[in-house]
């Protein structure tokens, strides 16, 4: 057993948005498959910090969960900017039960234990609270996390963070996100959102005692890396 990360899939199966336009996505669905294929075994664990999919709501996102489903091993996903067809998590659940996507797993306001680690997380925001807007959702995704992590603690685990948006960028920082970690001394963040120019503002290495690592999928060359 083993666990995995890789964030912003952006698989678009069942959409017309393909992302192999962009530089360094050509054919990423087949380079994404094979190298899952080859590194992944069934009764491993693989963490996919939003981003998964393009569509817009869950009845264009079956082709891109079926395609999630028939990878290997237990898949893990929390939000992203792009996931719109994202609802509650009583409706994503019934959703994966309606369609027998057994594999995945929903995580949002929870932790998933995994050997003596608690797997914990949420989306994340712009590191900006200056506007209203912006200043309310990260105060519910400080809450979010807080509450994912306290329910790792809880049942006796270390938390390991996973977000979407890096909490660090350049010389910005999202404080409240970064509150909530310092505060319950997490040692690891994984994190993902960002893409091509900008992977040189990101973080990768130790900060104030947490460790940060880029996940996004493109980073990566479309190869789940294994943590544990």
């Amino acid at each position: 057993m083993s666990l995995f990360v890789i964030s912003d899939l952006h698989l678009s199966l069942g959409t017309n948005k393909p992302m192999d336009k962009f530089d360094g996505w050509k054919n990423y669905v087949s380079r994404l498959s094979e190298c899952w294929a080859r590194v992944v075994n069934e009764d491993d664990t693989v963490v996919i910090p939003g981003d998964v999919s393009w569509a817009m709501n869950l009845k264009e996102a079956v082709p891109d969960f079926r395609f999630i489903h028939n990878l290997k091993g237990t898949k893990i996903i929390s939000k992203g900017n792009h996931d719109y067809w994202w609802d509650t998590v009583s409706k994503l659940n019934r959703f994966l039960e309606e369609n027998g996507f057994d594999s995945i797993k929903i995580l949002h306001n929870n932790h998933y234990p995994y050997e003596g680690y608690g797997i914990c997380g949420t989306r994340g925001w712009v590191n900006d609270s200056s506007e209203p807007f912006d200043a309310k959702i990260i105060s519910r995704e400080q809450q979010r996390l807080e509450t994912s992590i306290c329910s790792a603690e809880n049942a006796g685990l270390e938390p390991l963070v996973f977000l979407h948006y890096p909490p660090v960028y350049g010389r910005e920082t999202n404080d409240a996100i970064l509150e909530v970690m310092e505060k319950h001394h997490i040692k690891r963040c994984f994190y993902g959102h960002l893409h091509g120019k900008h992977f040189k503002y990101a973080l990768q290495g130790n900060r104030n005692g947490i460790e940060y690592k880029l996940i996004s999928s493109d980073y990566m060359q479309f190869c789940p890396m294994k943590i544990i």
